[in-house]
């Protein structure tokens, strides 16, 4: 058994790439293909599709990747403990993110815990919710930050309360509303903020069995401020993403307050690794002195 092959093969399936995982591992390209054509040729079966598309798994290469991943994982668990032992701290965390957490959040959170443990090293994958639960499911990361409402059946630790506010451009007759019905809504051009399948959002359109006129599907919170401050529609925000909101747009509150939960997630707490239980700990403390709670 090869612990390097199978880093090659998973980081390769993370990132679409043989150029980028050569980049991130430090190894040349023709490693990459030679590590994973070696493990096709031991295992008797191609691993990995290519085409204009990029690089996708096979059938058989989706029923391994779960079982590699797992062997990756308890290796780390195996290397911390070990050094948990001897009196060392060391380690690898991976963490599941979303855009506002990495920029509101996670900086401080990082700053201070890699000061006190620098030998930790922490690494983060930002998606949407349903990147960030696959990634948890399949073990890519230790753990991730989703909002409640998307959350599988997970281990889940709430965080905070992050209000949904309606946001219009500044010449917009709705502006000087302190509250917008839901009904409001559906009578303006609106941008849809590409959250995931089970996004807070989705759910209040179901539950209230509005019919947005949508015009547009944007994943980038920063492109769907701009797009509203240029009159091309309406949309709905949380709070945390309009921290820094652009000049030219408005923020009002929506009828029935609504918000997401935003959580923490993992498989399991109880079997996290030493460095990723002492990561989650410092999340929880850092929030709890700035505040941050439900």
């Amino acid at each position: 058994m090869s612990l390097a092959k199978y880093e090659v093969f998973s980081t390769v399936v993370e990132l679409g790439s043989l150029t980028r995982t050569a980049e991130k591992l430090g190894l040349t390209q023709s490693a990459v293909s030679h590590a994973i054509a070696s493990l096709e040729s031991e295992w008797g079966f191609a691993l990995l599709t290519r085409g204009r598309a990029g690089i996708g798994l096979t059938p058989n290469g989706a029923r391994v990747l779960k079982h590699v991943r797992d062997i990756i994982q308890r290796s780390e668990l195996l290397k911390q403990e070990v050094a948990s032992i001897q009196g060392l701290e060391t380690g690898t965390v991976r963490i599941g993110t979303f855009t506002s957490i990495s920029t509101q959040w996670l900086p401080g959170i990082m700053k201070r815990f890699q000061a006190e443990h620098p030998a930790i090293e922490i690494k983060l994958l930002e998606g949407d919710y349903d990147e960030i639960n696959d990634w948890i499911t399949s073990g890519a990361v230790d753990f991730g930050f989703v909002s409640l409402t998307a959350a599988r059946p997970f281990d889940i630790i709430p965080l905070t309360k992050d209000n949904l506010l309606c946001i219009v451009p500044d010449e917009s007759p709705y502006r000087e509303m302190n509250v917008m019905s839901l009904a409001q809504l559906q009578a303006e051009p609106f941008i849809m903020p590409k959250w995931g399948k089970e996004s807070d959002l989705l759910r209040i359109i179901k539950i209230n069995r509005l019919s947005l006129n949508i015009k547009y599907e944007v994943l980038e919170d920063q492109a769907i401020m701009a797009m509203v401050k240029n009159g091309l529609g309406i949309s709905i925000l949380p709070a945390m993403v309009l921290y820094e909101a652009l000049d030219g747009i408005h923020m009002i509150g929506l009828e029935g307050d609504p918000y997401r939960t935003i959580v923490l997630a993992a498989v399991s707490f109880k079997h996290l690794s030493p460095a990723a239980r002492k990561f989650k700990k410092h999340i929880v403390s850092w929030l709890s002195e700035q505040q941050v709670s439900l």
